[in-house]
Formats: structure tokens, sequence, C-alpha cells
């Protein structure tokens, strides 16, 4: 289904014998996370602008995270190619304690190859819409971010779809479009209560939610035409990055090494950086369910900090 609609495949020879990388030019503007800690640079601080530079959460809720594993799929690329990026992003996603599929399994990342990636987005939106937005609450970024998804000129485009789910049972908390789960001895078409699945709150709390948010799909569309000189081993690490986390696509790090300036500074940038490794094992590390935005990034930078901590100590 997804094959039909390729004009050409990427090539394998387009990502043969990258060229060697200069070391990064030392910019004093430019936040390296190992350089902060040396300086004596509040960490906690630069963390904490990156963290809110770069987190995209759906709309009202806290970052949402893979649950136990990853199944990675990649169409339209030579076999080569799509056998690297399934297993570079199966890679991190292990580092982060997830598990990842066999072949065969069932993706739920998908990495698509294209040599338009408006066009190609906007029919594959076309033919499966809900697979993009579910239309519950609180499982995408928005109308304003999905258009800009399907529209937007850029190499790399992604959109996630995640779920608010009771972080005791596992069961989501958010009605579908269509569903209505009737109560006993009432008729659900005169009880609001037979519209929406029921959360058990054990205990109230001003900051912390009974709900966690869970990543279910992820999509990663690669417009093949506008990669100009990266590496493969560049893009794999990049793709883990936005597959992995929910990433601003419209995140302003030109301050920070992170491979989200991949783009922009391609000669510069080697792979996954300090800061996106921190970030990520962040993400992971902390606890779901913050309420407030203030509360989910304090939670989220002391993870980074404790993760990052965590690797000068192994070292």
């Amino acid at each position: 289904m997804i094959g039909s609609l390729m004009a050409a495949a990427l090539a394998v020879s387009a990502f043969q014998d990258p060229p060697v990388a200069p070391a990064p030019p030392q910019d004093p503007t430019v936040y390296r996370l190992e350089d902060i800690v040396v300086e004596g640079t509040r960490l906690e601080e630069r963390t904490a602008e990156y963290v809110r530079e770069v987190a995209a959460p759906a709309r009202g809720r806290g970052p949402a995270r893979w649950r136990e594993g990853v199944c990675v799929g990649a169409a339209n690329f030579d076999p080569e190619v799509a056998q690297y990026l399934i297993d570079r992003v199966s890679d991190v996603a292990r580092d982060l304690g997830l598990s990842a599929g066999q072949p065969g399994c069932e993706p739920s990342i998908l990495i698509i190859g294209t040599t338009d990636g408006a066009s190609f987005t906007r029919e594959f939106v076309e033919m499966r819409p809900r697979l993009f937005r579910v239309g519950g609450s609180g499982m995408d970024r928005g109308r304003a971010a999905f258009e800009d998804f399907t529209s937007a000129d850029r190499p790399v485009r992604w959109w996630h779809v995640s779920m608010p789910t009771d972080s005791e049972t596992g069961q989501r908390t958010v009605r579908l479009p269509g569903e209505m789960r009737p109560m006993p001895n009432l008729d659900p078409r005169q009880d609001a209560l037979g519209y929406a699945p029921i959360t058990r709150v054990p205990v109230a709390s001003r900051i912390q939610s009974s709900v966690e948010d869970r990543m279910m799909r992820s999509f990663v569309i690669i417009d093949v035409d506008k990669l100009g000189g990266v590496s493969l081993e560049q893009l794999g690490d990049y793709v883990a990055m936005v597959a992995l986390v929910q990433v601003n696509p419209d995140a302003d790090t030109g301050r920070y090494e992170t491979i989200l300036n991949l783009f922009e500074q391609p000669d510069s940038i080697a792979g996954l950086s300090g800061w996106d490794r921190a970030y990520m094992e962040g993400i992971y590390a902390t606890r779901p369910g913050r309420i407030s935005t203030m509360a989910q990034v304090q939670s989220i930078t002391q993870a980074i900090l404790s993760a990052y901590r965590g690797q000068l100590e192994e070292e």
C-alpha cells in the first residue's frame, strides 16, 4: 500500500563511503553538555531550557514514552538502507531499556522514504487518516501541528500518536470516537458515564496524576532528495531521536550541540550528543503523570541530570 505511492526508491550508493566529519568548531555560544559541567555553568538552568525547547507532548499532556518495547519498520528504501535504519533505532531503543521486535513484527515505528515529502504525506494521510489523528483527547499535538506535518518543507518529518492510560492498570482513560461503554442497570444514552472510561484515583494530588501517557505509533518520513551530504550513520541517529521521544520540529536548538541541528550543521554533527542521550534517558527515567508544565520540566530536568551524572560515574 505504502510502496505504491512512491515514484522512486532510495539508492544505497547515496550513503556509501560518507566523508569523515571534521571536529566541530569551538563556538562559545554552543553549549556542550560536557563543557557546561567542566566550566561550572549552571547545568540545571541549561538543561531546563533545553527541555522546554525540545519537548513536544500531546496538547494538555505530559511527555509520552514507549511502555515496554517497539517494533521498527522501514519502507521504500533499498534493503541495506532499510535494515540499517531499523537496526539503529532498535539499538537506541534497547539502550533506553526497551525491547525491540523481531523481523516480521507489526511496526509501531514506521520509517518511510520518498522523493516528495509533502505530497507523499498528504496522500498517505488521505488513505488512512485515523492512523494519524485517532480523535481521542490528548493523543496528538493538535490540528495546527498536523497541518505543519503534512505541508512543511523538511528533509525529515515525524508524527506521534500517544494514549493517556491508567498508570496502574494500563487501560486507556479517554473515549474514542463512536465508542460508548454501557453502565450496569443504566441506559447509556441517558448517562454521561456511559461515554468515557473510568479512572480510579487512589490518592488525590495537585502535582501528580494517575494517568500515564504512552506512545502508540511514530511515523518518520524522509525526503531523500533533501538530505544533502548527510551520511547514513548521521541519519540513523537523527531518526532514532525523533522516533523514540516527542521532539518539537520547530525547536530552536542552535545554542546546543545536538543531532537536531543536523541539517543546519551537517559537517559538525557526528551523531547523538550528550544532550540527546541525556534527554532520552531522562524521559524514560522520570515518573509519568506530572500535572503542570513546570512540574514536568522540573521532573525531566532532574532525571536528565541524574542520567548524565550516572554516565560520568561509569567513565
